[in-house]
């Protein structure tokens, strides 16, 4: 009888049992490692990544899709707690979960595929770069710096500093050891495959520094209660400056494009139901605002979670929602066990994590086929490394909106001259003032002593400077011109695009 009321009441308990350990297994390294370099104690990774499974997870909007702590907001963070404090980070995830659930409201979550896909992609790309950038000091047990300029350009003496240090060279060499077995894993036995590359890697690792007592630091363990810390009231009125309301503007965008986006590539994976993407958003505040009480990360939606889920043979919701019990029972039974996870491994993960944020293969295919798009991606990934991730999104997509103004006001300008009778100049496309100081000067660098058949028939859109400025310069034309030489309209003639009839103007 019990058998028969799971088999109809959860006809995919069996699937999702499976699907959800195995995204526990992934989750568990990544959730540490991103509030390790987040520079918050472990545990309120792990607590975001719980409610991530079971708030979020128990909410509509995309079904197999896993939420957690993501390595594309571990930059952003780590320069809000440092510059702000663990408290006033707690009322910025908040205020994000609430413009989220806000907009989610208002329906404006399908206007975020709107943004250029350049301008998220180069955005994930300068995260990238400054995450492997920063997570290459405590892989070499040195203190990174601040900005992300800084940590690019510090590298070189960072790493001989290393070199010649044996704390900082072992350190070096389990990091190495952790991508080594990340990058080769795929090519493992298909049984030893059954354990996920993140869990294998700081396993092994684990067991290294066990086993040879090397010299290199670990994880700080907390506890649970004392590392949920919801923000106090002070938090709130420290809140109201123009540095922390953008922080919640960059955590708002952040969050909810990678998170839809990430839906849409999770939809391209299974054939089950589509995502509804204002529910998603709603849910993603939802969370959010949870992590934001509880004083832990901000969440987004995890990809390389989502697609361990479906390609473990997830069905339903369900899975999501037990890897946040799993989470949470281990995070209850076996806090201590963080205490034995050596920094360096984490580092390494985060770094296989961040380089595969920079679409290297895919840069090169795009600069062969739209260099445009490609110019975008790489301004604005350069843009974060160099000033910030703030300003780099910024100019990412006022870049963005430039290079399609400039690609809508295409316009073609032909000019036939036959030596005898008008001048025939012919435009087509879109004449907006981008365009506008080309046409002038093509148009006055006419003979003033000939007429002149200006046709606009083949134009698609005329804005409002563009019909001043031709009509002006056709009537200096004609004052110019003596009159035409051939029984023509005069010179100053403009054929509409309305009625195509030749109007004198």
């Amino acid at each position: 009888m019990s058998r028969l009321f799971r088999t109809s009441r959860f006809p995919h308990l069996r699937q999702d049992f499976a699907a959800s350990l195995v995204v526990f297994l992934v989750a568990l390294p990544l959730c540490v490692g991103v509030a390790v370099a987040s520079g918050v104690p472990a545990e309120l990774g792990l607590v975001t990544g719980i409610v991530g499974g079971v708030v979020t997870g128990l909410l509509r909007g995309s079904s197999l899709q896993v939420s957690g702590p993501a390595a594309g907001l571990t930059v952003l963070v780590f320069e809000a707690v440092q510059e702000f404090g663990l408290p006033v980070l707690g009322v910025i995830v908040l205020a994000t979960g609430v413009l989220q659930i806000l907009m989610g409201a208002l329906r404006l979550g399908r206007y975020f595929r709107a943004i250029s896909v350049s301008v998220v992609e180069g955005m994930l790309a300068g995260i990238g770069l400054v995450l492997i950038a920063g997570q290459l000091y405590p892989a070499m047990a040195a203190k990174a710096p601040r900005s992300g300029l800084d940590k690019v350009t510090g590298l070189p003496r960072g790493l001989l500093d290393a070199l010649g240090d044996g704390t900082g060279l072992a350190s070096l060499t389990l990091c190495a050891g952790t991508v080594a077995v990340l990058m080769l894993w795929k090519h493992a036995p298909a049984k030893l495959r059954t354990v996920p590359g993140p869990l294998a890697a700081v396993g092994l690792a684990t067991l290294v520094v066990a086993t040879s007592d090397l010299p290199v630091a670990t994880v700080e363990v907390r506890g649970l209660l004392d590392a949920v810390q919801p923000p106090p009231l002070s938090a709130f009125t420290e809140s109201a400056g123009p540095g922390v309301l953008g922080t919640i503007a960059a955590f708002t965008l952040i969050a909810s494009a990678e998170s839809l986006f990430s839906a849409a590539a999770v939809d391209r994976l299974h054939s089950g139901p589509r995502t509804e993407y204002d529910r998603e958003l709603v849910a993603q505040g939802v969370g959010n605002t949870v992590c934001g009480l509880l004083g832990a990360l901000p969440m987004t939606a995890v990809i390389v979670r989502s697609a361990a889920n479906v390609q473990a043979g997830a069905r339903t919701k369900a899975s999501r929602v037990l890897h946040g019990l799993w989470l949470l029972l281990f995070a209850a039974l076996l806090p201590d066990a963080l205490g034995y996870i050596p920094l360096p491994a984490l580092a390494g993960i985060l770094i296989h994590s961040g380089a595969k944020l920079v679409p290297v293969r895919a840069l090169a295919v795009l600069w062969r086929e739209h260099r445009g798009e490609a110019l975008v991606l790489t301004v604005t990934a350069v843009s974060i490394v160099a000033v910030s991730m703030f300003e780099g999104v910024l100019i990412g997509l006022a870049l963005a909106v430039v290079k399609t103004a400039w690609e809508a006001s295409h316009l073609r300008l032909e000019i036939i001259d036959k030596g005898a009778g008008p001048i025939e100049v012919y435009l087509s496309g879109n004449a907006t003032f981008l365009r506008l100081p080309k046409i002038l000067d093509s148009l006055e660098s006419l003979p003033r002593d000939r007429p002149v058949r200006l046709d606009l028939s083949g134009l698609h859109h005329l804005d409002h400077a563009c019909r001043t400025a031709l009509q002006n310069w056709a009537d200096r034309h004609e004052l110019d011109t003596s009159g035409p030489a051939w029984p023509l309209p005069r010179a100053g003639t403009i054929v509409t695009t309305t009625d195509k009839k030749q109007t004198s103007r």
